[in-house]
């Protein structure tokens, strides 16, 4: 027998590629009972309405996330060594999560103000632990000096733009992927890229 929390997830799986497809707004409670094979009442029991759905999603993938980059930014390591290892894990979360990171980046914008202030508060924070390594790679020296919050939109608009267009039979898996990312943002941050205009 199916316990709770096996349809929890499948309903949430399912809703996260439905949405990421179709969008939240064209995707429908009684096409995803449908999709999940369970009834509209029965998905109802589980999640109270479609924005608490979403907003389980999103916070659940966040909440994945953060703790992992987090422990990158602490690490002793030079700053472009973190940067580095941030945008790989970053990356290579994206793809492995591909739906629901689409609804975190795409989606989120249609929460009511009732779940959309953890959104944003998770959302900063996410974007604050970049902002750290940026800052201190910029304090040592190894980054040139720049808008960090420009940066940290320019990184992360990189790494999230992969889940629209990422395909599993690809010509490059999700780390070759990762690893080209990691170096353009390496690269684009090291002063060495801007001597003599010389790039």
């Amino acid at each position: 027998m199916t316990n709770v929390r096996d349809t929890r997830e499948r309903i949430r799986l399912e809703a996260a590629t439905l949405f990421s497809e179709q969008g939240f707004n064209g995707t429908s409670m009684a096409e995803l009972a449908s999709a999940v094979g369970i009834t509209k009442s029965s998905l109802y029991h589980h999640f109270p309405s479609k924005q608490a759905l979403l907003s389980e999603i999103i916070e659940l993938t966040v909440n994945r996330v953060s703790p992992l980059v987090q422990e990158v930014a602490e690490m002793d390591l030079p700053a472009e060594e973190r940067l580095r290892k941030a945008v790989i894990l970053h990356t290579v979360e994206a793809i492995r999560d591909q739906h629901a990171v689409a609804c975190f980046i795409e989606e989120g914008r249609y929460l009511t103000p009732e779940f959309m202030a953890t959104h944003i508060t998770n959302r900063d924070a996410y974007e604050q632990v970049f902002t750290r390594i940026f800052e201190e790679g910029i304090a040592s020296g190894e980054f040139i000096e720049q808008d960090v919050g420009i940066a940290v939109k320019a990184v992360l608009g990189m790494c999230n733009s992969v889940v629209r267009w990422y395909r599993p039979d690809g010509d490059h898996s999700p780390e070759e992927i990762a690893e080209e990312f990691a170096q353009f943002a390496v690269r684009g941050a090291s002063p060495s890229r801007f001597v003599g205009g010389d790039r």
